[in-house]
């Protein structure tokens, strides 16, 4: 977990915004991705309540690097008893052990490897959420499944309405970068016909723009890129003109998201996440960034390449109603969310 006081008080403080949590307590739950940017940030919170709370539950992350998990969760993978296995999204895997809950949380996360591994990056997406669904089907033990999809999903409409969750645009299909949407939607649709199927209780989370604190020094992603130049001194680099609106929302606000829905969501039924006070454009967020740093914003002409990895929706801006009809609230609005992410990264990092 990371070492940061500030960190621990935003965990205690989405603690009180999470309806049903006590559920979790002497259960087992299984998290995919578990070092990525969300799902580092969901063991973090269990690691938390544990610790902070005295709840009792049987934590399993599946990774694809064993060591980094160690790096990543440290001292409390003995404390907390978390059981650390090696987890591949793209091949079939034979999972073990008897989960009440599983969060699948692994995905490809940067444009980089939609442009440069199209393949894995649909394997992961559809193969991945596949041997979930099948585990749930032959262990009869779990409770609910919860699959995080995209925000991408959406593809593009002509007008800046926030998406709804039953509103779809278009996806170019033939795209190179559509590797990623498309193999998002067929996971959904996937989750959708086990449960009918098989009736499998799994619920679909769409996370807009998430940034924060457990994003790691080699996430490329814009947001993540802005923070780690401030951070290191530079101004923030702008490749476009950044006009393009996004659901931006803090890491926490994100995750108390996902225990909202996976505690509180219906069966087949998709949520956007989405924070309402920090839906913004790109060159906003980075000028947000600048502001609580003391940096410029600079601009510079992306190359060829740079620009075959960027998301083509203009717009990607989502509705919250259906999440917040479930009792959730973002407690963390742009300014907020990016001031601590700021101030936390600057105390890890020194």
């Amino acid at each position: 977990m990371l070492n940061s006081e500030l960190y621990l008080a935003d965990l205690n403080k989405i603690h009180s915004v999470i309806k049903n949590i006590e559920e979790l307590n002497n259960k087992s739950i299984f998290i995919t991705g578990a070092t990525g940017l969300i799902g580092s940030a969901i063991v973090d919170y269990l690691i938390y309540i544990i610790k902070h709370k005295n709840y009792k539950i049987n934590i399993t992350v599946g990774v694809r690097s064993i060591s980094s998990a160690n790096i990543r969760f440290g001292k409390y993978i003995e404390e907390c008893g978390i059981t650390c296995i090696k987890y591949d999204a793209t091949k079939p895997t034979a999972l073990n052990g008897c989960f009440d809950f599983i969060i699948h949380a692994a995905s490809p996360a940067t444009p980089s490897e939609y442009v440069n591994n199209p393949v894995d990056t649909m394997l992961a997406n559809f193969v991945g959420i596949n041997s979930i669904l099948e585990y749930a089907v032959k262990s009869k033990n779990t409770k609910k499944v919860l699959y995080i999809s995209s925000s991408e999903v959406y593809g593009i409409k002509s007008d800046c309405k926030p998406y709804s969750e039953r509103e779809y645009g278009y996806l170019d299909i033939l795209n190179n970068r559509a590797c990623y949407p498309s193999s998002k939607r067929a996971a959904e649709t996937l989750c959708v016909s086990y449960a009918n199927q098989y009736g499998i209780d799994v619920s679909i989370v769409r996370p807009g723009h998430i940034y924060g604190p457990t994003a790691t020094n080699k996430d490329v992603r814009a947001s993540s890129q802005f923070f780690s130049d401030v951070l290191s001194g530079k101004n923030i680099v702008m490749k476009s003109k950044g006009e393009q609106i996004r659901s931006y929302c803090y890491v926490l606000d994100c995750v108390s998201s996902v225990f909202t829905v996976l505690l509180n969501g219906q069966t087949r039924v998709a949520y956007n996440i989405s924070n309402p006070n920090s839906v913004c454009s790109i060159y906003e967020l980075a000028g947000c960034i600048a502001k609580h740093s003391g940096k410029q914003v600079v601009c510079e002409e992306a190359t060829d390449k740079e620009k075959s990895g960027y998301n083509l929706m203009n717009n990607s801006s989502l509705d919250s109603s259906l999440i917040e009809a479930l009792g959730w609230v973002g407690l963390f609005d742009l300014n907020s969310g990016v001031a601590h992410t700021l101030k936390i990264l600057k105390h890890i990092w020194n």
